[in-house]
């Protein structure tokens, strides 16, 4: 969901590293460099990279700056191709009958395992190719001031992808802020021992 929406799921990180004026002001550039490339015209099956917040399909930031105020916002583009497995295998079964079809005709009744595995990556980049990539697209939101995070994305894949082309865009490492680091935060570090001596609590409704 967009972070704008009215109700979305966000998770918080802190950057662990110091971060430079001289690295501020790159940001715009960096977010240009690692940006979103299209794979409509190709056989790729996945993509992923940064875009401008107000518009997806901007990957150059031509319609807005992504500087609002003391914060950067932009996007984190993915795009996939999905074959689903029912369309794959009929079309893997109709090259094998006539793969065999071809090898009877030279009086060969079998087929090797190499050459099936080779008949089933032909099918599979064929498919591809004539498949749409299915977009996705995940809000972020850095606080410059305070060097939070905010993306709008709980899912564990996801935020493994944004965490990792983030530090390759930026050289910077994120830390989700969990519970437990937000209270040593506020709390100070005096309070760790405290803090990891605490049983977790379940609540059953």
């Amino acid at each position: 969901m967009p972070i704008l929406s009215a109700s979305t799921g966000i998770t918080r990180y802190r950057i662990l590293d110091e971060v430079s004026d001289e690295l501020i002001r790159e940001i715009p550039e960096r977010l240009a460099k690692f940006a979103f490339m299209d794979i409509d015209h190709t056989a790729e099956e996945r993509s992923f990279g940064w875009v401008n917040m107000d518009d997806m399909l901007d990957d150059k930031w031509t319609i807005s700056p992504p500087e609002k105020a003391h914060y950067f916002v932009f996007s984190l583009r993915l795009d996939t191709r999905r074959i689903q497995p029912a369309v794959l295998k009929k079309h893997y079964q109709i090259a094998l009958n006539h793969e065999m079809a071809e090898a009877k005709k030279e009086g060969k009744n079998f087929i090797s395992r190499d050459r099936k595995k080779e008949i089933k990556d032909q099918i599979t980049l064929k498919l591809r190719a004539r498949s749409l990539p299915i977009p996705a697209v995940f809000d972020v939101v850095w606080n410059v001031p305070e060097n939070r995070i905010y993306l709008a994305a709980t899912n564990t894949k996801v935020m493994d992808l944004f965490t990792d082309h983030f530090t390759d865009t930026f050289e910077l490492t994120l830390e989700p802020l969990t519970p437990f680091f937000l209270a040593m935060e506020m709390l100070g570090e005096d309070a760790v021992k405290k803090l990891e001596s605490l049983d977790p609590t379940y609540f059953v409704g």
